[in-house]
């Protein structure tokens, strides 16, 4: 290990980003009721320095829980809603000329956009013609942007959190595979539970606004950040992660140590790529940080397959006529990729040893 790189994570600093956790976790409970597979996902997210890509209909707080979040961890949030008129500089900035009236001479200054903060929310993404959207490409890979020729680095971390509605798709833009692919995570926002939607009505009514203390800042985050990027992972996970990636892809030939599952050649036209399955890995290391656990297993990396495959797998005429959705592939790549990396047919061969 090199002088300038982080040491890896320690089972007591993996108990100490859990304990931060729990404490984030109960600071946005004081403003979001339920969602705690969402809440999870999005820190997730957040200390793997990725971006996410939030679905849900409308009325469902999705605006309020990021706003949350950026507070719980005393980030600079900025809105940005998107519309078909938006141009591509309200979101990164323009140059604007300036006179000093002193000596009436006139320069080039950048005025940045709403773009440079900590957290963005990226409000109804699909709303906003394709080359407005490609502006927040540069920004989520190479978090800068170029305006003149000049490029201006924006401020760390940073991350982009984009909402879309699944009802409304008169008149939208869908995102084109290559930017969905930038995004770390899809999050599905679901309806809150009886009880929950019950607690929401009741705060409504009876209580204002909450406080949220932070818990964390931006240091912090890329300190939890470098823990995660650099936790050790043994190459059986490896493996596992990269078989489950490696099954979606229908157009590569077979591999007979790795057979497709039969729902792949049926529903898929298109599988994820080497982005997904350094995601898949990266997640998986958070996600068994904030367990506390001292190294990542394969239960790990199926926690965290679905939010980030669901949005890389390309579906065919076939599973939009049957409605089988890519959730319902992804669960059944994880019931037919085994853990071990042996063949499912195999299965129970050592039992027979054993028994012989």
């Amino acid at each position: 290990m090199s002088q300038n790189e982080p040491p890896a994570a320690m089972p007591d600093e993996a108990l100490a980003v859990r304990e931060t956790y729990e404490k984030l976790r109960s600071q946005i409970s004081r403003v979001i009721v339920g969602q705690d597979e969402v809440v999870e996902q999005i820190l997730m997210c957040v200390f793997s320095r990725g971006h996410a890509l939030l679905v849900g209909v409308p009325g469902l707080a999705k605006t309020l829980l990021i706003s949350t979040v950026a507070r719980s961890l005393s980030l600079e949030f900025s809105r940005i809603q998107f519309t078909p008129d938006l141009m591509p500089s309200d979101i990164t900035g323009t140059e604007v000329i300036e006179e000093d009236k002193a000596t009436g001479r006139r320069e080039l200054r950048f005025v940045p956009g709403p773009i440079f903060a900590n957290m963005i929310l990226a409000d109804e993404i699909n709303r906003t013609p394709p080359k407005t959207q490609a502006a927040l490409l540069e920004s989520m890979q190479e978090r800068q942007v170029t305006i003149g020729g000049e490029r201006h680095a924006l401020p760390d971390p940073f991350f982009v959190l984009a909402t879309q509605n699944p009802l409304e798709q008169e008149g939208t833009y869908p995102l084109p595979e290559a930017q969905l692919d930038r995004f770390m995570f899809q999050v599905l926002i679901k309806y809150p539970k009886a009880d929950e939607e019950l607690e929401v009505i009741r705060r409504s009514a009876h209580k204002g606004e909450e406080e949220i203390n932070a818990v964390m800042g931006g240091d912090e985050i890329v300190r939890v950040q470098q823990i995660v990027k650099h936790a050790p992972v043994a190459d059986h996970v490896l493996r596992y992660a990269l078989r489950l990636v490696r099954a979606t892809r229908v157009r590569e030939p077979a591999d007979p140590a790795n057979p497709r599952p039969q729902i792949v050649d049926d529903y898929i036209s298109w599988g994820a790529g080497p982005r997904a399955s350094e995601n898949l890995v990266l997640a998986a290391k958070a996600r068994a940080i904030l367990d506390g656990a001292s190294c990542v297993t394969p239960e790990h990396v199926r926690s965290v397959a679905h939010p980030v495959l669901r949005h890389r797998i390309l579906t065919n005429f076939n599973a939009e006529a049957d409605q089988v959705t890519t959730d319902a592939i992804i669960d059944g790549l994880l019931d037919s990729i085994p853990l071990d990396g042996a063949n499912p047919q195999d299965e129970g061969r050592m039992d027979r040893v054993l028994r012989a």
